[in-house]
């Protein structure tokens, strides 16, 4: 059976790299990167010093300051960045049967920033001075129960944790509550908040960020010889999809297509990939099944490429040994090494970054690219980006656990 089409109508994006799309893709096709030295807290005791914080942000102009002091950082992210989504697609609630729209977000560490304060509050003051709103700031769903609550979603809502690939997963998942039937029009994508002194300690000591401090902007070197780590990020991306029917018969503008997920876990190893890939290149292959198109059809991926040894490598041996010949034509970059790694949310923003590149017909370079790799032999659109027809992109993400979700954007037809 043909299935109807599941077309994407909204974007929203918070990056260290740029407060909203436009801002975001102009930075990533200008290969500018937002990373820089931690401001947040004293880093100076910690291995590492550097992060992809967001810059100049303003909630206040989306939400009430008051509204502010009750939320964690992850959840404001998730409100700003679907505000901007909601509008791009003009959701009119009283337009809509909003029962069936639902929300699915994902976060990998959820409200770490209120974890953190909080133990800190009951360490060294008294259990009786940790706030009462500590619980509902900090849950991991909280962000996606914000979101119906502030617009009225009524439809199915979850959050998804599945490490670096919980944002995709998220999108592939509500993707196929549409297709079930379950709702009309789904709200998804990722969050993250977690540029923490934990967080940034627990990586840095597990030797996975890069320790290169001195040039905070070329720390992320994807796909790069001397790469030695990756950078945290920060931020939020969210998507709005629907069936292509529900979005002719409100007016809406599709700006593309959802046509494929695909999700499998290594079952190898807690904080590596599985050797040669094997499960990132069955990801890739359930992604393209599942849009009904050819490993021949893909033009672009927009790669994991987090910066760190055993993930390029491993990824660009996928990549290779699924695709095959048509690597010689086939585009890989990485926008993380101009946004640093955001975690959970990573399959957001690079979700967004997926259909801007269709709609623009250009691709997004991977910066900090000096010296090739001998074992990451792809063409990764070195350092300036590049004009190029693009029908079909894969958006690869990979998370700690074995875990590995991948989606296809095609050009809307």
């Amino acid at each position: 059976m043909t299935r109807e089409k599941i077309v994407i109508t909204g974007l929203g994006v918070l990056a260290p790299n740029g407060n909203n799309v436009d801002e975001y893709w102009a930075a990533c096709t200008a290969g500018k990167s937002g990373i820089s030295r931690i401001t947040y807290f004293d880093s100076s005791e910690h291995r590492v010093s550097i992060a992809g914080e967001l810059s100049d942000f303003q909630p206040e102009m989306v939400l009430d300051p008051k509204e502010i002091r009750k939320l964690d950082p992850f959840s404001i992210y998730a409100l700003v960045a679907t505000d901007e989504a909601v509008k791009m697609a003009k959701i009119d609630p009283e337009k809509l049967d909003m029962d069936r729209v639902g929300v699915t977000i994902g976060t990998g560490v959820g409200g770490i920033q209120t974890l953190e304060e909080q133990h800190s509050v009951i360490e060294n003051k008294s259990a009786r001075r940790v706030s009462p709103h500590f619980v509902p700031k900090m849950i991991a769903n909280i962000a996606g129960g914000h979101l119906s609550i502030r617009w009225g979603f009524r439809g199915p809502n979850q959050t998804v944790t599945s490490a670096c690939a919980s944002a995709t997963d998220a999108i592939g998942m509500a993707m196929r509550l549409i297709i079930a039937g379950d709702a009309d029009m789904m709200i998804c994508g990722g969050t993250e908040a977690s540029v923490t002194p934990l967080t940034i300690a627990g990586f840095a000591n597990m030797r996975a960020l890069s320790q290169s401090c001195d040039e905070p902007t070329k720390a992320s070197r994807p796909f790069e010889k001397d790469r030695n780590g990756f950078v945290l990020g920060e931020g939020a991306g969210i998507l709005v999809i629907e069936t292509e029917s529900h979005a002719k018969n409100r007016g809406a503008t599709i700006l593309a297509e959802l046509a494929g997920y695909g999700s499998t876990d290594d079952a190898f190893h807690v904080t590596q990939p599985a050797m040669g890939g094997t499960g990132a290149l069955k990801a890739m292959e359930r992604a393209i099944i599942d849009a009904g198109l050819q490993i021949t059809d893909i033009d672009y991926i927009n790669a994991h490429g987090t910066s760190t040894p055993f993930n390029d490598r491993n990824e660009s041996a996928a990549i290779s040994t699924l695709f095959g010949d048509h690597c010689n034509k086939l585009k890989v970059s990485s926008t993380k090494s101009m946004t640093g790694h955001l975690l959970g949310a990573a399959g957001g923003i690079e979700a967004v970054a997926a259909v801007k590149t269709i709609q623009d017909q250009l691709l997004p370079p991977t910066i900090n690219y000096d010296t090739p790799d001998p074992d990451c032999t792809l063409d990764y659109v070195p350092n300036k980006a590049q004009a190029h027809t693009v029908n079909a992109v894969l958006s690869n993400t990979f998370g700690f656990g074995g875990h590995n979700a991948v989606i296809c954007v095609r050009k809307y037809d």
